[in-house]
């Protein structure tokens, strides 16, 4: 057992209907990913289970629903004011099971918090509209309402932010909300909801269940008719399957799935800032994050002096344990998740891409992947076509803006993209051009609260955070009023 980690948040069973369920035969093990030793059990939740919660959550919804926009908003502040007043003990059970270093995992904390606060105050402006009449006898008045309830699937790389991304704006709304999450890291997730349980939020609201078996779990949340939104992050493979699952119930869905994110560095650039957003946007979780850079475009003139300095950055990480001081690079999630990214610069260094950083004859160390860079890569290379997932940046090289905007789009992923230049204008052209939902211009970290984070192509459907984001969580009802002349 972690030490370091608080025994009043590190709960062991899914959390349905305000109580803690702990009577599973079936465990499932949490495991250090940094030091591959064991953190603790959890019970292992089943579609048994997962039923249980939609019953919950249906039963809740009628009483949640009819809370004014008022009292939901208190309640979510005083959640928020619960996870940053623990958020200590949340980064070190963040670490633990996850691996990222402590004062990412801290972060991600107050990252994923931001968003109950946004909400919380996003649930008072709701509004609807009263469009003008066609005729003297009539009123024509929009109003919006909660959708019901709320399904989610989230991942593992940010087992907190995930969460209160969709919950909060689900929440505020007036819906109730069942998450599963991932089995890797559920430690987050059930902490979150201890505080959530000490911050008032009724019985039935907020669902987490914890599960192994996540075909049958998702087939209860995606096919059960008294679902009436889910919402995925994950792959893209996955997410299909899920989408073709809600269609069976014709149900509200929005998907954040995979990115291939490219970086784009124009010779005007700055190279200083942008190998800054380079180290951010690319080696952050150790590159385990869907908005990553995951194809480094460098215009042809600055590629060299480019390549030299981002070497002498990244030579300054340091890779370890996360919970120990001065750790950069954590460890990967799993070893299957290691030996995919061995297996991708294996591959391109075959095709004739070299190593300019990083012990490639034999880079891996338990889960701990050498921080990588590789140069002479084409666009034609695996590396440059999937999702990295992992520290390493393929360097390509490009010789003009269109060549640049051609490579970038040249994918079904359409999540985010980076640009670095200080030509006003090219930063319009392509900006435009950029067939992504989210583009980075002289920044290596777009996703904030009051942004709208989302894709387009097979990088998802809908928008999370901002004004925007609440919007999937109400539906609109139009009411026409007659008889006024009368």
């Amino acid at each position: 057992m972690n030490t370091s980690i608080s025994s009043k948040l590190l709960k062991n069973g899914s959390y349905i209907n305000g109580q803690w369920q702990t009577s599973s035969a079936e465990k499932i093990d949490i495991i250090n990913p940094a030091t591959n030793q064991l953190i603790c059990e959890v019970h292992d939740a089943n579609a048994d289970d997962t039923l249980k919660a939609v019953d919950a959550a249906a039963k809740a919804m009628p009483r949640w629903k009819s809370k004014t926009a008022k009292e939901r908003a208190g309640i979510l502040q005083r959640w928020f004011d619960l996870i940053m007043s623990h958020q200590d003990e949340l980064a070190a059970i963040l670490t633990a099971e996850q691996g990222k270093p402590l004062a990412e995992a801290k972060g991600e904390i107050a990252y994923g918090a931001s968003y109950i606060q946004w909400f919380a105050e996003e649930a008072r402006r709701i509004y609807g509209d009263v469009i003008p009449h066609a005729n003297s006898n009539s009123r024509v008045i929009v109003i919006k309402q909660p959708i019901g309830v709320v399904a989610a699937i989230t991942p593992w790389n940010f087992p907190n932010a995930m969460i209160t991304r969709k919950a909060a704006p689900a929440i505020a709304a007036g819906c109730t909300f069942i998450v599963k999450a991932a089995a890797e890291t559920p430690l987050s997730a059930l902490a979150i909801a201890e505080l959530a349980h000490q911050a008032g939020i009724p019985a039935g609201v907020f669902n987490v269940v914890i599960g192994s078996d996540a075909p049958s779990i998702g087939k209860v949340l995606t096919q059960d008719p008294r679902v009436a939104k889910f919402s995925f992050t994950g792959s893209t493979p996955v997410g299909k399957t899920l989408l073709a699952q809600c269609a069976t119930t014709v149900k509200k869905a929005s998907m954040e799935l995979g990115g291939n994110a490219p970086f784009i560095v124009f010779d005007d650039a700055d190279i200083d800032e942008a190998i800054k957003g380079l180290l951010i946007s690319k080696y952050r979780n150790a590159g385990q994050t869907c908005v990553c850079a995951n194809r480094i475009l460098i215009q042809n003139g600055i590629y060299d002096e480019f390549s030299k300095r981002l070497v002498d950055a990244v030579a300054q990480f340091r890779m370890g344990d996360g919970s120990k001081d001065g750790i950069d690079i954590g460890p990967l999630i799993t070893a299957k998740a290691t030996q995919k990214v061995k297996d991708l610069v294996d591959d391109a260094l075959a095709q004739g891409a070299t190593s300019l950083h990083g012990d490639t004859n034999n880079p891996i160390d338990g889960q701990f992947y050498t921080p990588t860079i590789l140069t002479n890569v084409t666009p034609s290379m695996a590396i440059a076509s999937n999702e990295i997932f992992g520290p390493v940046a393929p360097l390509i090289k490009f010789d003009t803006e269109q060549e640049a905007i051609d490579i970038a789009n040249d994918t079904n992923s359409g999540l985010a993209s980076y640009m670095y230049t200080r030509d006003i204008g090219r930063v319009w052209r392509v900006s435009e051009a950029l067939e992504y939902g989210m583009v980075g211009i002289n920044e290596g970290i777009v996703s904030n609260e009051a942004a709208p984070f989302g894709g387009i192509k097979e990088s998802g459907i809908g928008r999370e955070g901002s004004k925007y984001g609440i919007e999937d969580y109400v539906e609109i009802k139009y009411l026409c009023m007659g008889g006024i002349d009368k």
